[in-house]
């Protein structure tokens, strides 16, 4: 029996080098992933409710204005048309798929788009082809979009700011408050972007520590403002509201009410506990990390102290 315990344990000993390369690789890779997740979940949501709609808008708009220069195939004689070409006051044309004719210089540059592949049967999707390939690829797209996003915003958040944009906004919330349904969700989210990105930065960077779920485990916790009054006199002291983020998404979360006396307010930032819970604890703030080595060389003075 003692035997086999120490295989066992020769083991375990064994694959401890392994162990430890693999956990030492997943802290190095594990916050970089996050970052590109986050962002890439970020940029997809916008791309989905906004580049997607804004583009699909100005492809009709070109298509409008493109297929007007469709010419069916009823309106030009049989004996006229050579070869899938014809002259139209003029102007060459070139017979599509579908029998209809459109300008020889549109067919030609949607030849030249589409490469190898065959040209779509119809005059209308060659044009879409021609308009998705001239007027809107995405490397001009893309830049086009941000800087229009970014100036929507910036007008947007100078307008809301004068007395009359602040009057109008104060108008359309009022109106949505009305609404039986809408005004739920609306005031829910309204409460959750304003925390996000109000410019009062005293009340919502005090970080703390609770123990949650049950004594004995930490978490981090970002205190919101005073709790509600019924429950401070149950408890009979000081009470809090804090948001519980949760890893590596530290947006979605709980928020609990908490003895002001249970909470252990925390020597970081705000940034720097994002950091811990996107990176799901790898990175630590510096300050603690320093606190931390200082205490172990003062329990153990023998070991090599580490370089930050």
């Amino acid at each position: 029996m003692d035997s086999l315990q120490s295989q066992n344990e020769k083991k375990a000993g064994a694959l401890d080098p392994f162990r430890r390369a693999i956990v030492r690789g997943l802290g190095v890779l594990l916050p970089p992933l996050l970052t590109v997740v986050i962002i890439l979940w970020a940029w997809n949501t916008v791309a989905n409710y906004l580049l997607v709609p804004a583009e699909s808008t100005a492809r009709r708009i070109l298509l409008s204005e493109h297929e007007k220069y469709i010419v069916g195939r009823d309106q030009v004689p049989a004996n006229q048309v050579s070869k899938g070409r014809v002259l139209i006051q003029g102007v060459p044309y070139r017979q599509t798929g579908d029998g209809n004719f459109i300008p020889a210089v549109h067919y030609d540059e949607a030849l030249q788009y589409a490469g190898l592949s065959p040209l779509p049967n119809s005059a209308e999707g060659v044009y879409r082809l021609y308009v998705d390939r001239k007027y809107l690829p995405r490397y001009i797209v893309i830049p086009i979009f941000l800087c229009v996003f970014l100036l929507t915003l910036y007008l947007l958040g100078k307008f809301l700011a004068a007395g009359v944009g602040r009057f109008f906004w104060t108008g359309f919330e009022r109106g949505i408050t009305r609404l039986p349904l809408v005004r739920n969700v609306y005031s829910s989210v309204k409460q959750v972007t304003d925390f996000m990105f109000s410019e009062r930065e005293i009340e919502y960077t005090r970080v703390v520590a609770i123990e949650y779920p049950r004594k004995g485990l930490w978490q981090i916790a970002f205190v919101t403002g005073e709790s509600l009054l019924d429950v401070a006199t149950a408890a009979n002291e000081p009470v809090i509201t804090v948001f519980l983020p949760c890893s590596p998404m530290p947006l979605t979360g709980y928020t609990a009410i908490v003895k002001r006396s249970e909470t252990i307010d925390l020597n970081i930032t705000m940034e720097q506990a994002l950091q811990f819970i996107v990176s799901c604890g790898v990175v630590l703030p510096p300050q603690q990390l320093a606190q931390s080595l200082a205490r172990q060389s003062a329990v153990h003075p023998a070991l090599p102290s580490l370089e930050l």
